[in-house]
């Protein structure tokens, strides 16, 4: 049970993710779609074409065809759902992708009536193939191919024709992952300068991890950028994650997402619990809307669509549009919307410049145990309502996820994560003492919870 996870099923190649577990999930969610058109896709992983092979199976022994359109990113496969293909409109995708996980690992996100299938469904779905006693057999491969890479690859540049022959010189590092499957030809097409780094897809990933929220891979591509380039850009190994570089900012999406917002008319925005207070308040000054929810591309999905949402962002770097888009994470699609920006003239650094500032830390991982985060974090609420005296005065508390905590100068957050056996913490002030201040006084909580569990 342990492969099936909060937002998509994770596991390890053969170990876990084999023949047997790989037909059964196909199999499985078979029963939870009801048209017949599945369309299937897959990242830059060795074993990612085995496995379409199983997931076929096992898609075909529960009744349904599979539209397969062979390695693409992320947003090609969610993409698909929003396309008429010869008279079929898929009623679901399934992406086959480790995301940014080590090679040896692979998973499935998977989109029903072009909404996020997750968190509790997944879970039953998990159960439900455990109690399986048999591998299912198809009668045989029913597998339709077409070419989602060459029609989103026509519709981003037919969006952005305006971007045509811009001069700003682009480096981008796609980390051998998928996104130079699509990028290449967009920005030919688009007769735009760029240098391109480690753009051949390949699983082991030799150059460095596919991940740009953490530093240590952005090293090359920042090197470029220091050589002539006026911006940078870097994807995670699906490219639904974005990085972007300038000469002065490691933009967050946080920060993406006001910049974004600038060229709409008071949006509405969904941003994470682990967002900047700058972000939300600078929305509002604007006259925009402001939503903070959970954690995770799913439940931002699911949030957008419910409250009609024009943009939401994970500092991660999961953006995603619903004005002039589709709703989902698209990182070649937020490097587009990003160029614009400077197309039009907005100076990215000075936007930036503007706003107060704060002292953030990254996030800072505090390692437990499956069966306790959730735990530790009901723990910690408890004790938020009978603080220490030495504890920061509360202003208020957001519990829509873990618990974020509002003091006069700041915040702070702690919250499990649903991925991994891990609390994730992170704070920010006007002051960066007042900031460890916020990280010591919940530290010492988070321990007094941990050994009240003990």
């Amino acid at each position: 049970m342990s492969i099936y996870r909060e937002y998509d099923i994770r596991g390890i190649y053969e170990k876990e993710l084999n023949e047997q577990s790989v037909t059964r999930i196909g199999f499985v969610l078979a029963s939870k779609i009801k048209g017949d058109y599945v369309a299937v896709g897959y990242d830059a992983r060795s074993h990612s074409p085995i496995l379409f092979e199983y997931l076929v199976a096992g898609l075909n022994a529960g009744g349904k065809k599979v539209l397969g359109m062979g390695m693409v990113p992320t947003p090609v496969n969610y993409f698909t759902n929003y396309q008429d293909w010869d008279g079929i409109t898929p009623d679901a995708s399934v992406m086959i992708t480790g995301s940014h996980n080590p090679s040896e690992y692979n998973g499935f996100k998977i989109t029903i009536d072009k909404a996020p299938f997750f968190s509790d469904d997944i879970y039953a779905l998990g159960r439900e193939c455990e109690a399986m006693n048999t591998i299912p057999k198809a009668d045989k491969r029913e597998v339709t191919d077409i070419d989602a890479v060459t029609r989103y690859v026509d519709y981003i540049v037919n969006e952005f024709q305006h971007l045509k022959g811009m001069p700003t010189k682009i480096a981008y590092d796609c980390g051998n992952g998928v996104a130079g499957v699509v990028t290449e030809d967009i920005f030919k097409a688009l007769e735009l300068t760029t240098t391109g780094l480690y753009t051949n897809p390949d699983g082991s990933f030799p150059n460095h991890h596919p991940d740009p929220s953490d530093e240590k891979n952005l090293k090359d591509i920042k090197t470029v950028l220091r050589h002539g380039q006026d911006i940078a850009f870097a994807y995670d190994g699906d490219a639904d994650r974005i990085a972007v570089l300038t000469h002065k900012n490691n933009i967050k999406g946080d920060m993406m997402a006001l910049l974004y917002s600038m060229k709409m008319d008071k949006p509405t925005v969904v941003g994470e619990v682990k967002c900047s207070q700058v972000m939300y308040d600078e929305l509002e000054r604007r006259g925009c809307t402001a939503v903070m929810y959970k954690t995770g591309h799913s439940n931002l999905k699911v949030k957008m669509k419910e409250i009609n949402a024009d943009l939401a962002c994970e500092v991660s770097g999961h953006i995603f549009f619903k004005h002039r888009y589709f709703g989902y994470d698209d990182a070649i699609y937020a490097t587009m919307r990003m160029l614009e920006l400077v197309h039009d003239g907005i100076d990215l650094d000075a936007e930036l410049a503007k706003l107060p500032k704060v002292f953030s830390t990254e996030e800072i991982k505090v390692k437990t145990t499956e069966e306790e985060k959730f735990k530790i974090i009901d723990a910690v609420k408890v004790l938020l309502k009978n603080p220490p005296e030495s504890f920061p005065a509360i202003k208020n508390i957001i519990d829509v996820d873990g618990v974020r905590i509002n003091f006069e100068d700041g915040w702070g957050l702690v919250r499990a994560s649903n991925t991994t056996p891990v609390l994730v913490t992170r704070f920010e002030s006007t002051s960066r003492v007042e900031a460890q201040i916020y990280e010591y006084a919940i530290n010492d909580l988070i321990k007094t919870a941990q050994d009240s569990l003990a």
